[in-house]
């Protein structure tokens, strides 16, 4: 019962406003150490794997084409939602250390949802990519060119900043007068709002929006590309050939938006379904896409997976 008396110290100490501390996974701190092996072993498959990709993208002229450019983005985005994270939540676990600034705390938010919404933006420029390699391939150089490439970049960065920078921004408005401790392993919005002692209203309001138009927005987006995608496969006569150019962004998709949309099912109806349930969800949707990714892009484009094989052939001699 140690962790019990620990959250009675701090739920004590949180009489200093820039002090809050992360609970890690509630109802199972006696397994925080085990739990902990998953979860590290998840953060370096995906720290080795993202980190693999970008080398052998910076590395292989054959691969400095528009998609592969978008996946770069992809990985360097996967490579910022683990860090950000991933490092405290496994000091959770292993050294008890729960104590996080209220500037941390902010900024960590920060990252964390900013980052989310660009990996949203970068699917949604991976379906355009698709759509105009299929359905206007005589025009793809012409259209995606480098300075294009660079202006989406730049305006899902943009896009995301602009938009998420607001939720820290109103929660620093918020009185924190009561509990300070954040039923989470890191700093996620709404349960950094859930401890406020004043009308939230407005805070839960602007994060639903910028979920439905974030994510909600890009995703139908992407589903009106692959519309568009699949009615010109059919007229083709190689259509799976033509069609099997998706199947890593199809995948990609599904590792990104399948757990969101199941966490969200479950915490919207699953109200029998205990905390530490949500809590494991929430860092699976956040780990999950990072190490994935890599693996995906990796077992099914073949230019990525001969310079792998011949990066770690070298090594080996």
């Amino acid at each position: 019962m140690p962790q019990q008396e620990n959250l009675s110290d701090y739920n004590s100490a949180g009489s200093d406003p820039s002090v809050f501390f992360l609970s890690g996974i509630p109802g199972l701190e006696a397994m925080h150490l085990w739990i902990s092996i998953p979860f590290c072993t998840v953060f370096t498959v995906a720290l080795l794997g993202n980190c693999t990709l970008l080398y052998v993208i910076k590395t292989e002229p054959s691969l400095h084409q528009p998609m592969f450019y978008f996946l770069a983005m992809l990985a360097t985005i996967d490579l910022v939602l683990s860090v950000n994270t991933m490092p405290k939540t496994l000091s959770i676990f292993w050294f008890n250390s729960k104590e996080i600034s209220f500037t941390a705390c902010l900024m960590q938010m920060f990252f964390l949802h900013s980052s989310s919404g660009m990996e949203s933006s970068v699917l949604l420029a991976m379906a355009f990519d698709r759509y105009v390699a299929i359905c206007n391939p005589l025009r793809y150089a012409t259209i995606l060119t480098n300075a294009v490439i660079a202006k989406i970049g730049l305006a899902a960065l943009a896009r995301s900043v602009l938009f998420v920078i607001p939720l820290p921004i109103l929660l620093t408005a918020l009185p924190f007068c009561g509990s300070h401790i954040i039923s989470h392993c890191y700093c996620e919005h709404m349960a950094v709002v859930k401890l406020a002692c004043a009308d939230t209203r407005l805070n839960n309001t602007y994060g639903i929006v910028l979920s439905l138009f974030i994510l909600g927005g890009d995703l139908m987006f992407i589903i009106l590309s692959y519309v568009k995608i699949l009615r010109t496969v059919f007229k083709l006569e190689e259509q799976l050939k033509a069609f099997g150019t998706c199947i890593s962004h199809l995948c990609a998709i599904l590792v990104v938006y399948a757990p969101v949309l199941l966490s969200s099912i479950i915490h919207r109806f699953g109200h029998q379904v205990p905390p530490h349930v949500h809590i494991l969800l929430a860092n699976f949707y956040l780990l999950f896409p990072p190490m994935m990714n890599p693996i995906v892009y990796g077992v099914k484009t073949r230019q990525i997976r001969d310079r792998v094989c011949l990066l770690f052939h070298r090594k080996s001699f």
